[in-house]
């Protein structure tokens, strides 16, 4: 099993998974052009694909789907509130949707899919699990904090794609007004590098062999903090995952479960 991110960040997500001859993307939050760009990269086209994972409505997770669905006729999983948010914002592609309730499994293309249930201040946010009966890989991201419900779905997954969004105090003292501050640092906002770390730490320790640094502020935090913190934290504990950053507006590297 193959995860790429195609961008990550807070000015746009999305994540190709492959297995074997199945593909999904999980969110389409840039350019219609940069997909499909950056699919071709992969060696794919925006046809190609199994069906579209979206996480949740906000702009920097579906920017770019309204537009390729205009171009091609891929199916798109969502939440029932996800759903009814995206056909008011792009009304192309209801006839696309597929309804997946949160805390759900499904089959898709020979690969198992689970949607679970994300803290986040959107209409009905989501994470996916994805498993092709060997490997196992997640995407975590936009969690104002880690339930025990989110803990328990990704124990033992092999891949984990998981937000470190930002450095508290960069955050306090950087350019954002008061209100987005408490809304970033609040239950149903993001997580900070402390945070990442911790659920790194407790992955890393169910078994977890990699780990992708994602969603990471522009404004509020560093590559090289969000890495330093979430590593220290895996060495203080004698854990060694292989240890990731997914870049926020280009192509990554493959990692594979």
């Amino acid at each position: 099993m193959l995860l790429r991110t195609l961008a990550s960040g807070s000015s746009g997500n999305s994540v190709l998974i492959q297995s074997g001859s199945s593909a999904v993307l999980v969110d389409a939050g840039i350019s219609c052009r940069k997909i499909t760009q950056r699919l071709r990269d992969c060696g794919l086209t925006p046809g190609d694909l199994n069906g579209i994972l979206v996480t949740h409505e906000h702009t920097d997770h579906i920017a770019g789907l309204g537009v390729l669905m205009k171009h091609c006729n891929v199916p798109i999983y969502a939440s029932g509130g996800t759903c009814a948010a995206l056909v008011r914002k792009y009304p192309v592609t209801q006839n696309h949707l597929m309804l997946v309730p949160a805390g759900t499994c499904f089959d898709l293309a020979g690969l198992t899919v689970t949607a679970f249930p994300t803290p986040h201040d959107a209409a009905d946010s989501v994470g996916y699990r994805v498993s092709d009966g060997k490997k196992s890989a997640a995407v975590a991201t936009d969690l104002g904090q880690v339930t025990d419900y989110i803990r328990s779905i990704l124990t033992g997954t092999d891949l984990v794609l998981l937000e470190s969004n930002h450095d508290i105090p960069s955050l306090r003292s950087g350019p954002y007004p008061y209100y987005l501050q408490e809304r970033i640092l609040s239950d149903i906002g993001h997580l900070c590098n402390e945070a990442a770390a911790e659920l790194a730490v407790y992955l890393a320790r169910q078994g977890t062999g990699t780990l992708v640094l994602g969603h990471l502020s522009k404004e509020n935090n560093t590559p090289e903090l969000a890495y330093s913190v979430v590593q220290k934290a895996l060495q203080r504990e004698g854990l060694s995952p292989r240890l990731g950053l997914a870049p926020r507006d280009e192509l990554s590297q493959i990692y594979e479960a």
